[in-house]
């Protein structure tokens, strides 16, 4: 399995699990976003299509916060245009940004409310200040997502201090493992 990570705003910096994981799973790569600070939908969305469309091997997406929702509306307009690689198997989306309350994602709005068309699993914090539990449920309902509750870990990024963020690691499996491969 290949894991193709997807960070979110500003990118995830060297203490962030994105990275770690970048380096630490077995067949990984990273989206490169061309301007991390300033965010443009079809040019982030255009980004990871061509990330994407260079990979061979079975993917699992892993994004976190903006990276979700440049995940979900990807996943939806291939879907829409009849072209979702064979390859993608499924998404594991961590910390969903709210770009329909976030202001400097405000142009990524509206938050889509369709069934993604590939597995899915949410891992939301208790106390996210970027998507309430209660937001992050809805999505998990209706993109037909498995929602992993991680606790009280902030927007689970790198001011939450995980390293390698071994309960991460653990839903990750849980998730592959319910995977039809």
């Amino acid at each position: 399995m290949h894991y193709l990570i997807v960070p979110g705003l500003n990118n995830s910096g060297p203490s962030h699990w994105q990275t770690f994981w970048t380096k630490s799973l077995p067949s990984a790569s990273r989206v490169f976003q061309h301007c991390w600070d300033k965010p443009q939908k079809e040019d982030w969305i255009a980004t990871l299509d061509e990330a994407v469309r260079q990979l061979k091997d079975d993917t699992i997406l892993v994004s976190h916060s903006l990276g979700v929702v440049t995940t979900a509306l990807w996943l939806l307009r291939a879907k829409q245009q009849g072209n979702l690689p064979a390859n993608i198997k499924g998404a594991f989306l961590v910390a969903p940004a709210d770009a329909d309350a976030v202001d400097v994602i405000k142009n990524f709005a509206p938050m889509p409310t369709e069934k993604l068309p590939v597995p899915v699993c949410i891992v939301g914090s208790e106390n996210d200040p970027y998507m309430t539990p209660e937001r992050t449920k809805f999505f998990a309902e209706a993109w037909g997502a498995k929602l992993f509750n991680a606790g009280a870990l902030g927007h689970i990024n790198s001011d939450s201090n995980l390293g390698e963020w071994e309960q991460g690691r653990a839903f990750l499996a849980e998730f592959e493992k319910g995977l039809s491969l």
